[in-house]
């Protein structure tokens, strides 16, 4: 029999936890694939939808930006009820909710308010459109957190970033198999059954995530000792190395009460961290289609635009684990994830004075995509490292809630200076330039030095 304690057998360590991320990691890799999906189709659907309901940039621009302001309210809640049902219903019910209300979008144009749009000046297509884009963000609340918190029920702070790294490779793999998907949807079914491609968008990459959602309801397990795939050696094991690690989270002042999240200064650098980087994230999700139809293709080619996008979000998913998986093999953080968001930062200066070049823009965007996500796979190891129990719950999500508003402002700061400048958004992209360099000297203050990994 299998060791359980330091001395154990690597080999069967090694496959036990290559079992655990085989069975776990791909049901929570497709449910955060479809969020992302759902999350940012929009980007597409304006492309056509903008003119069918007449919005404009900055309209456009907030109301990809308020999905996080319902995001925002509604984290921290949902990350402890979270932990107090269990992943399994409690992901379940997320994602069966956002997939409703995604494909909803499609009777956008339908809404009809009365007068109540006209005292917000709006008018009832853009009243909608913000309304369905704040109650998606509070129903999809809490999954990013809280499966960043169910893979510590799994696996070890040494073992972290690599399975983070396949579980958020989603967000690019999303952008890069879902926009020439979304494209071909935009363009080849406009017109099917008298609905426009935009409809169609909605509610044929909404569907997904209700089925996804109920899979995880009959198939996730809460916690390994909930997993009847586990042996009684694997689960021995899988517990041991957890308990070593809440032993080893003392050296870093560790923190257990939900209380201690709001009084360490640690946490509200890494919010401020994620937050400058979300900004960064979210300008380039909502808008790369824009951004990428403006080099020169033919506004009606909405399948090439997909093609085009999908290089930029495909790189970024290889930079992705590379970044991760090298991090986790040699335990440095520090490093990896600083040079990532200076990457990024070279992109953004490109990108703005590319001037619409077709290189530039697509390698300038390749850039900024990868740092970002490269350095989003080793960054979620840093909270981790001195979070334990109700403040592991409230300190991830606390994170989490405070980076999303960066959501918020990315997508409309774009936007607003895009409409007040005819179209341009180089200074947007010179502020998100500095964005990633102050994010990248809170990266390598908050980092530390290489830590040894254990077995």
């Amino acid at each position: 029999m299998a060791e359980t304690g330091q001395a154990a057998d690597p080999a069967f360590e090694a496959a036990t936890y290559r079992k655990v991320a085989v069975r776990i990691v791909p049901l929570l890799f497709l449910g955060y694939f479809v969020a992302i999906l759902d999350r940012v189709n929009v980007g597409f659907a304006k492309l056509q939808m903008a003119s069918d309901l007449a919005l404009s940039d900055a309209v456009y621009g907030f109301g990809a930006g308020i999905f996080f302001i319902g995001y925002f309210f509604f984290e921290l809640p949902s990350n402890l009820i979270l932990a107090r049902v269990g992943a399994r219903r409690w992901i379940a019910r997320i994602m069966i909710t956002w997939g409703a209300i995604s494909a909803g979008f499609m009777f956008l144009g339908h809404f009809r308010w009365g007068g109540l749009a006209g005292v917000f000046g709006l008018s009832d297509a853009e009243f909608s459109f913000y309304l369905l884009r704040f109650v998606l963000g509070l129903a999809e609340a809490g999954f990013f957190p809280g499966v960043i918190l169910y893979l510590t029920f799994w696996f070890p702070a040494a073992r972290r970033a690599h399975v983070v790294a396949l579980f958020l490779v989603a967000i690019p793999l999303a952008s890069a198999l879902g926009a020439p998907v979304s494209g071909a949807i935009l363009q080849f079914f406009d017109g099917a059954s008298g609905m426009r491609g935009w409809q169609w968008l909605f509610l044929l990459e909404g569907i997904p995530s209700v089925l996804v959602g109920l899979t995880v309801l009959a198939r996730l397990p809460d916690r390994p000792a909930d997993a009847r795939w586990l042996s009684s050696q694997e689960r021995a094991l899988v517990e041991a190395r957890l308990a070593e690690d809440e032993a080893r989270k003392a050296d870093h002042g560790q923190r257990h009460s939900l209380r201690e999240v709001f009084t360490d200064w640690r946490i509200w650098a890494l919010a401020l961290a994620d937050f400058l980087r979300a900004i960064i994230n979210n300008a380039l999700n909502f808008w790369m289609p824009t951004l990428v139809q403006e080099i020169g293709i033919d506004k009606g080619d909405y399948f090439r635009v997909g093609v085009v996008t999908a290089i930029p979000w495909s790189l970024a998913a290889i930079a992705m684990v590379l970044c991760a998986r090298n991090s986790d093999r040699t335990g440095e953080r520090r490093w990896h994830a600083t040079i990532a968001l200076l990457v990024s930062m070279a992109g953004l200066l490109m990108l703005a004075f590319a001037q619409g070049a077709p290189l530039v823009t697509v390698t300038a965007l390749t850039m900024i995509a990868a740092g970002a996500m490269a350095w989003l796979a080793v960054f979620w190891t840093l909270p981790t490292a001195f979070l334990s129990g109700a403040a592991a719950a409230g300190g991830i999500a606390w994170i989490n809630a405070l980076s999303q508003l960066g959501g918020y402002v990315g997508p409309d700061m774009l936007g607003r200076i895009r409409e007040s400048n005819s179209g341009n958004g180089a200074d947007a992209f010179l502020l998100m330039a500095l964005a990633a360099l102050v994010a990248a000297w809170l990266t390598w203050l908050l980092a530390g030095g290489p830590k040894k990994r254990t077995a």
